[in-house]
């Protein structure tokens, strides 16, 4: 599978309607196709098959530098699998998208892809932690969407604790922050937590709730009793 056959498959199931819409919903400027997402699906669980990890990097890189809307989802998906053996190449190809962020659905996908390699080398954080104070919005936000997998650990480890904390500082620290996108990552991320660590929440949210946008802060507490 090349470049010039995944974007063969993909304007296969081109709609200038849907295209349209979706410029108008992401506003990001870029060529859209109109292609529905169940469709990305099954070209890029396709495309796995045939193709070792390297391939798939190589496709999801030139597919990325299109720049064309279902091209990067489908780069992102292509390389969201939990386990990849050697996956620092997988991982420094998400990790360098992060910085051309500009579209909500294109940064969610991409992270999905990222949360699995942090999961996997949790050592990853580091990197991620750089992300905290970048001047540009997407990134700030990113760094919260690609850990939200330690919100979900009903039984976390002591090293999970410890990333969870440390993220939690990371949501203090961006609290100030008054990018709308990045306030609903701080809510998204609390709201997520508080199904699995209600008091920590709680916690967070008596410390600085106060200072964030009343909208955020009001979903954080949403599941708190």
């Amino acid at each position: 599978m090349n470049l010039e056959d995944a974007l063969a498959q993909l304007n296969e199931h081109q709609d200038a309607a849907k295209a349209e819409s979706s410029a108008a919903y992401h506003k990001a400027p870029r060529p859209y196709l109109g292609v529905a997402n169940p469709i990305i699906n099954d070209l890029t669980k396709e495309w796995r098959t045939q193709m070792d990890v390297e391939q798939r990097v190589d496709l999801a890189d030139a597919l990325w530098e299109t720049d064309i809307f279902e091209a990067r989802i489908a780069a992102a998906k292509l390389l969201t699998q939990a386990r990849i053996k050697e996956d620092d190449d997988v991982w420094g190809l998400i990790a360098s998208w992060v910085d051309e962020f500009d579209s909500l659905a294109i940064a969610d996908y991409a992270c999905m892809a990222g949360q699995k390699r942090v999961v996997a080398d949790p050592s990853r954080i580091d990197h991620v932690e750089a992300w905290v104070t970048s001047e540009h919005m997407w990134t700030r936000r990113a760094a919260l969407m690609i850990t939200l997998p330690w919100t979900k650990q009903n039984h976390p480890k002591e090293q999970d604790m410890a990333i969870r904390q440390r993220v939690l500082g990371w949501a203090a620290t961006l609290v100030p922050d008054r990018a709308w996108f990045v306030q609903k990552a701080i809510a998204g991320w609390l709201l997520e937590l508080s199904k699995h660590d209600p008091e920590t929440v709680a916690a967070f949210l008596e410390e600085h709730g106060a200072a964030m946008k009343p909208f955020a802060a009001k979903e954080a507490a949403k599941l708190l009793k």
